[in-house]
């Protein structure tokens, strides 16, 4: 049966490649120059692909496992290597006879690729020699690959090399949360991708799931600080080096044995959330003076063991936590390493998570060694202790962050949104009480009168307290705050209220539901791939998704929440995020036509509201 369904295939194959000659060829290739340029700066080589309007070809990249991408090179004598090639977006669609998402162009198409003249070219007129492979098909038709070689005349002109000149202009800007193409990236030089990394690492030092790990790291040097024979300098140093060296081969190593996501998994898997839960109230009893209390004998003897070797193992096994509760809030650029890395690749990932990784970290370097140094301060044990004990107090509350990720992936139901808001609540009175005086712990020395300082952060704690008491009464927490509380598990997901006179928004939680209501009024779907455990997805939930001119435009389309850590189904849309747009990054936003075209894309957090009204905005025009 299966012969006599693939001879004719193969018959039917044979001869549309033997007769490929005699058909008119549907694309014609066209190439020149745009300028003169001088010996040394960049040449813009313009190639023009032509074709009728039913016919298509490739785009460079992601054409899909069926046709075959395009590839253009341009080459020459002269030429000392090739830039990012600048394009018009390409369509996505869903093709039938691949049964893959393909991405092609279709009408006349443009594409700008620049390339660097070396120094000692000769002055005059010359030619390079252009290169473009390609697949042509209509809705029924593929002819197979078709090579063009041919000629763009260059006219150089002498003189000296004029700077504005001299570089490739980067075709996408590097900002949070614009859209990066690894490939791209990779095309502008070494220079250039270290650079994106490190912009990328200081940009992500801006995401929610930083802030937790501030106070632990503050509080577990401070106590390093007090140990004898602790050199501060080398603390720090094991500190940073060993947040990169984890973040690195710990990310590599989960990208290749578990794929793409396998950092995120890790991350989010309850058990380890429910250890580093664990952790943070430990260190928190620590500071609260309880550690002949909570610590096991075996647990003491091996800190006092490690102590005495300098503690590097400790401050190693601190990196490690910063590493997996850094991972919760994976940015889009790490997504992409991680994705790559899972494909095959290893030295671009590993590069880009090693920079990347050290411009993340460089700040706790210093957040490592400062509090040592004030340790070792004549007349420190008072106030200092008093510091410890506040840090102590958030940690406890960081906590219950963790705890309620494991909460929410095994559904337990007890650290749901209002039950931590309640511990926050009191943890935060508790706080302002101490600060006070009204709470003494066993290390605290009797306070005889209360200075300015602590008076006005008591205040604050205080303060803050009866905020977050006023959210236990149906007021909305706004801000940072909510992006640490565990989600609302409500369909319905918006701050408006009926009482306003406006339908609340409605959220789909399965993608075929959304398509089929989709495809009946005709409305594009905006697909929101969040987490449970995912803050920076919590961020934008509550500070942009609840803003007047995004739900005006919600309420123009059919929303969807595709949960990727947890849940029905999470591993399926975990699956769909990487294979059909290249990253697991949480949170990350797409935007569908109802039969399944992509009309925009958005990766991660921003905190420009316009940037994100474009995006949309895009999406609704297409």
């Amino acid at each position: 049966m299966i012969k006599t369904i693939i001879k004719p295939i193969l018959f039917i194959s044979l001869l549309i490649g033997l007769g490929y000659s005699q058909f008119q060829n549907p694309v014609t290739v066209f190439a020149e120059s745009e300028n003169p340029v001088r010996p040394g700066e960049v040449a813009y080589i313009q190639i023009e692909a032509n074709m009728d309007d039913e016919w298509h070809i490739y785009a460079l990249e992601n054409a899909g496992e069926g046709p075959v991408a395009s590839r253009i090179k341009v080459d020459g004598d002269i030429v000392e290597k090739q830039g990012l090639i600048e394009h018009r977006e390409p369509t996505e669609k869903y093709d039938e006879g691949f049964k893959v998402n393909t991405r092609f162009f279709n009408g006349t198409t443009v594409f700008r690729v620049p390339v660097k003249i070396k120094e000692d070219a000769p002055i005059g007129k010359t030619s390079l020699s252009v290169y473009m492979l390609y697949q042509v098909c209509n809705e029924t038709l593929c002819y197979p690959p078709a090579e063009v070689n041919i000629n763009a005349s260059l006219i150089i002109d002498d003189g000296p090399v004029r700077k504005e000149y001299s570089e490739f202009v980067s075709a996408r800007s590097v900002s949070s949360s614009s859209e990066i193409n690894l490939d791209d990236a990779i095309a502008a030089g070494f220079w250039s991708f270290v650079l994106l990394s490190i912009s990328m690492g200081f940009l992500a030092l801006l995401t929610p799931c930083v802030f937790p790990m501030i106070p632990i790291t503050v509080s577990f040097f401070t106590h390093q600080g007090e140990l004898e024979n602790q050199k501060p300098l080398n603390q720090a140093l094991v500190y940073t080096l060993g947040i990169v060296a984890t973040f690195s081969i710990l990310g590599m190593i989960l990208a290749i044995t578990l794929g793409a996501a396998g950092a995120n998994q890790l991350a989010a898997n309850p058990w380890v959330n429910l250890f580093i839960g664990a952790l943070f109230v430990y260190f928190a009893l620590s500071l609260f003076g309880a550690y002949e209390i909570q610590l096991p004998q075996s647990l003491r003897q091996l800190s006092l063991a490690q102590e005495k070797r300098g503690g590097y193992i400790g401050t190693l096994f601190m990196a490690v936590t910063f590493t997996l509760t850094s991972f919760t809030c994976t940015v889009q650029f790490v997504g992409l390493l991680l994705v790559a890395a899972s494909q095959g690749q290893w030295f671009w990932p590993l590069l880009g998570m090693i920079v990347f990784s050290t411009a993340f970290a460089t700040p706790f370097f210093f957040l490592a060694l400062f509090p040592q140094y004030l340790a070792k301060m004549p007349k420190s044990g008072g106030w200092l202790n008093s510091v410890k004990v506040v840090m102590g107090f958030l940690e406890l509350a960081a906590a219950f962050k963790f705890f309620s990720n494991t909460d929410l992936v095994w559904g337990w139901g007890v650290f749901t949104f209002n039950s931590v808001l309640a511990i926050w609540t009191v943890i935060m009175f508790f706080t302002g009480l101490y600060l006070l005086g009204k709470i003494q712990l066993p290390h605290d020395s009797k306070l005889e009168s209360l200075g300015v300082t602590r008076m006005m952060l008591s205040l604050f704690f205080l303060t803050f307290s009866l905020y977050m008491g006023t959210g236990l009464f149906g007021r909305p927490i706004h801000g940072m705050i909510y992006s640490y509380l565990p989600p609302k598990l409500e369909k319905d997901f918006s701050a408006i209220d009926k009482d306003n006179n406006v339908e609340k928004l409605i959220w789909y939680s399965d993608l075929e539901q959304a398509f089929t209501e989709a495809k009946l009024i005709e409305k594009p779907i905006f697909i929101d791939f969040t987490g449970y455990t995912c803050t920076n997805c919590r961020w934008m939930e509550t500070n942009i998704f609840t803003l007047q001119k995004v739900e005006e435009r919600f309420n123009e389309m059919i929303l969807v929440h595709l949960y990727t850590d947890g849940g029905e189904n999470h591993k399926e849309y975990l699956r769909y995020e990487i294979e059909r747009f290249g990253t697991a990054a949480l949170p990350y936003y797409v935007i569908l036509s109802p039969h399944d075209e992509v009309l925009a894309t958005f990766p991660g957090l921003t905190r420009d509201l316009n940037e994100f009204l474009d995006f949309i905005d895009k999406g609704l025009a297409g």
